[in-house]
């Protein structure tokens, strides 16, 4: 995309995922402007063509299109600050983390400031910026949206628009990150297991990626007991589960790995179990996580 054609961006915000953003926006042929508060982060991006602007109002001001990539929504705000009046008229992008109250606010202070917004989420690494199935995905307005999809698809081709609402794409974020760490920990735990017998970590990577993807294929299955509310189907029962703790205080004393990380999984289990859905499919755990309103 060259010419008349390329939307010119503006990306703030320079960390390995910035900088990823702003070399798919070069690389797509889209003039880009970047800033960093460490201005130095900006030199290899300058190489590839990039116009650095001293000052984020400048930034800001440089293009219709301004991508946000900073850690939090409290960090987008206080960088954005002295550029406030530069937002009037102007499409902000917010692809930090955060809640949906913290969207919420964002949202309601950008459009206060005159700027139209969306929030996304890039649900990948940054190495994966750019690749047709990387997913991202946005809320806010959708005329924002639907004037940049586009250039937006050049961060990953897999680009959706959840709703009007500022705030589902930090909620969809949250829901989605929140299976993250309890995977990769019990990887690690698993990894320190198999070295525990002089095995390497290397030799589980193919068994443990055949277990995600059946873990995978019964996400549609569990989002349809969880929607309907009938947890019936117990091909993987809440009792079921709750025997296997036993086994991992048994690998635990075996291999002297710590697993204590496990005693709030197990005792949510158990509470389940308690609460009249033992012989329920573990989804049920669902109906133990809900709080009274």
């Amino acid at each position: 995309m060259t010419g008349k054609n390329a939307t010119p961006v503006t990306v703030i915000g320079l960390g390995s995922m910035g900088r990823a953003l702003a070399e798919a926006f070069i690389k797509g042929g889209h003039p880009t402007t970047v800033w960093n508060r460490t201005a130095a982060k900006a030199v290899p991006l300058i190489a590839m063509g990039a116009e650095h602007a001293e000052a984020i109002e400048d930034a800001v001001a440089a293009s219709s299109l301004v991508i946000t990539c900073l850690t939090t929504f409290d960090d987008t705000r206080l960088a954005l600050r002295p550029a406030v009046a530069s937002l009037r008229g102007q499409s902000l992008v917010t692809l930090n983390s955060g809640s949906p109250a913290d969207a919420r606010e964002t949202a309601a202070w950008a459009i206060g400031h005159g700027a139209r917004f969306l929030a996304g989420a890039v649900k990948n690494v940054p190495s994966a910026i750019g690749a047709p199935g990387t997913l991202l995905y946005y809320s806010g307005d959708k005329t924002v949206f639907e004037e940049f999809e586009t250039t937006l698809k050049v961060l990953g081709g897999d680009t959706v628009h959840l709703g009007d609402e500022s705030d589902l794409a930090a909620l969809y974020e949250m829901a989605v990150g929140a299976m993250l760490l309890p995977a990769l920990v019990g990887f690690f735990q698993g990894a320190a297991a198999v070295q525990a017998r002089g095995l390497e970590a290397a030799s589980m990577v193919r068994f443990a990626g055949k277990w995600l993807d059946m873990i995978k294929s019964l996400l549609p299955i569990y989002a349809n007991e969880i929607d309907s509310g009938d947890y019936t189907n117990a091909a993987s029962s809440v009792n079921l589960f709750l025997a296997g703790a036993a086994h991992d205080a048994d690998l635990a004393k075996e291999t002297n790995v710590d697993t204590t990380w496990l005693a709030p999984l197990h005792d949510l289990v158990r509470r389940a179990a308690e609460a009249g859905h033992g012989e329920h499919n573990i989804s049920a755990l669902t109906e133990v996580l809900r709080k009274p309103a």
